[in-house]
């Protein structure tokens, strides 16, 4: 790791697709697999969930350190995350309470429906800062896929609560990674043909036509 900070005016770098699912995911399968290893060394749910909070913590500061040194910023989802699991796997250890690491998603979740609300109706774009859409849609269409995808986070947030609440905490950790990440890819694509519709003909043909070989890039 470099010892100089980059220069806020240093331009961004488009992470290739692994360096950025490790940024995304890294802190999610570090704690499955924590939470897998401890369960198999006999240790109760509770206690699993606090000796994995470690592994999240761990996995989520390297993520966030490999995205800073990759592209010279941090994008605003893996960041939000990850402060989040500092602070909620922080307070699971400090306490031995495992609830508070099980109750995050729920909060993050929530958070991010309330922000696509609050920014729709004050007349903003907030998908741009949440996924980074390069798309430039009509207002009807992002007012509609806003309130979509809002409407979306707060039944993660409700379904969360009601898995961690209900099942073992190995069964919530898959439901943390890969089910969320599964779920939210196949709603994202179900949002594909509304977008396609509304997409400026130029930019149609581009997602059509994948450049340099490589595949458009989805929404989270």
């Amino acid at each position: 790791m470099s010892n100089e900070t980059p220069h806020l005016s240093t331009p961004a770098r488009k992470a290739p697709a692994p360096v950025h699912w490790f940024v995304n995911y890294a802190g999610l399968v570090a704690f499955l697999i924590s939470v897998l290893v401890t369960k198999l060394q006999h240790y109760d749910d509770n206690e699993s969930a606090i000796l994995s909070s470690w592994a999240i913590i761990g996995g989520s500061v390297l993520a966030l350190l490999v995205g800073l040194l990759w592209e010279r910023r941090l994008a605003n989802m893996p960041l939000v995350t990850a402060v989040l699991g500092l602070i909620f796997g922080g307070l699971t250890i400090f306490f031995h309470d495992a609830r508070f690491i099980k109750v995050k998603p729920t909060i993050l979740y929530t958070a991010f429906g309330l922000f696509l609300v609050t920014g729709a109706l004050r007349g903003k774009n907030p998908l741009k800062v949440l996924m980074g859409d390069a798309f430039h849609l009509p207002d009807p269409a992002v007012r509609t896929l806003t309130l979509r995808y809002a409407l979306f986070f707060f039944a993660l947030a409700v379904a969360n609560e009601v898995v961690w609440r209900t099942q073992s905490t190995v069964t919530w950790a898959f439901f943390k990674f890969p089910g969320v990440a599964i779920i939210i890819f196949l709603f994202a694509m179900s949002q594909a043909p509304l977008i396609m519709k509304h997409m400026p003909d130029d930019e149609a043909e581009a997602a059509k036509e994948p450049a340099d070989g490589k595949p458009p890039v989805d929404a989270p």
